[in-house]
């Protein structure tokens, strides 16, 4: 049997005649909304090969519905081996935010419900977490529109349990 490796899109349409005006920012939402969009699917159709990242992709994605989610797999820049899935940051942005203001309540939900990777693999989470409101707020603020996002704080070393990098 033969493979295919078509990829299927994720929108399509098609469109006989038509006139259309767009105006810059018209034009740098759409790239952006349609560039994340196709990032998340190749993330997810080639991480394969990282099963903690598309788990931690999936759970996030269904539990918290978010209008924009980045999982970052941080563990490169830590004293592990290559390819390890034990550090990570993750930007988590959902409407469930707006009911929840306390920013450890909301640590507590995204750590709740990656339980099972805390308990396991995953040694440490970044989390920033934050409704649509506080996220345009942050694009809002920075001369590009791109919100800015802060670096992870830095590892203290865990307790020597890990293998270091070879």
């Amino acid at each position: 049997s033969t493979t295919d490796n078509s990829i299927t899109p994720l929108h399509s349409f098609q469109v006989t005649e038509f006139t259309i005006s767009l105006d810059r920012e018209m034009i740098r939402v759409f790239l952006r909304t349609n560039l994340r969009q196709a990032q998340t699917y190749m993330n997810m159709s080639t991480s394969h090969s990282f099963p903690v990242t598309q788990a931690i992709t999936k759970k996030l994605t269904d539990h918290f519905k978010p209008i924009f989610l980045d999982v970052v797999n941080e563990s490169k820049f830590h004293n592990v081996p290559k390819n390890s899935e034990t550090h990570f940051k993750v930007v988590v942005v959902s409407a469930l935010f707006e009911e929840t203001k306390s920013l450890v309540a909301r640590h507590r939900l995204v750590n709740a419900t990656l339980k099972e990777e805390l308990e396991g693999p995953v040694h440490a989470l970044s989390i920033i977490a934050k409704s649509p409101k506080q996220w345009e707020a942050m694009k809002s603020s920075s001369d590009d529109r791109k919100p800015v996002i802060p670096s992870s704080p830095t590892c203290m070393g865990g307790d020597g349990s890990l293998p270091s990098r070879t």
